[in-house]
């Protein structure tokens, strides 16, 4: 090659990597706000396993105070019973006060 022709593609070479490395500057940049917005969402989802397992604790701790007042609750006379004991009592009552 004759040097004129050597200048011309040198010229375009420096031009060539200038070009590539603006691109490649560009790319990284990208790359960059990816890795930031992963590791973002990364600690967000971290904090939403934090709060999905307090709120497991949480609602297991619901279940059992419900398990526990359901079966209190079977203890207990309902309103049905009641009325039917009230009607009882008061006739003894009555039959108490007649004798």
């Amino acid at each position: 090659m004759d040097q004129q022709t050597e200048k011309i593609l040198q010229k375009y070479t420096e031009e060539t990597k200038r070009h590539f490395d603006v691109v490649m500057e560009n790319v990284q940049s990208g790359i960059k706000a990816v890795a930031e917005q992963v590791a973002a969402n990364a600690e967000k989802l971290s904090q939403h396993d934090q709060r999905f397992g307090n709120i497991e604790d949480t609602l297991s701790t619901i279940k059992l105070d419900m398990e526990f007042i359901k079966n209190n609750l079977k203890k207990k006379v309902d309103i049905d019973e009641f009325a039917a004991l009230e009607r009882r009592v008061s006739l003894l009552e009555n039959k108490i006060k007649s004798s």
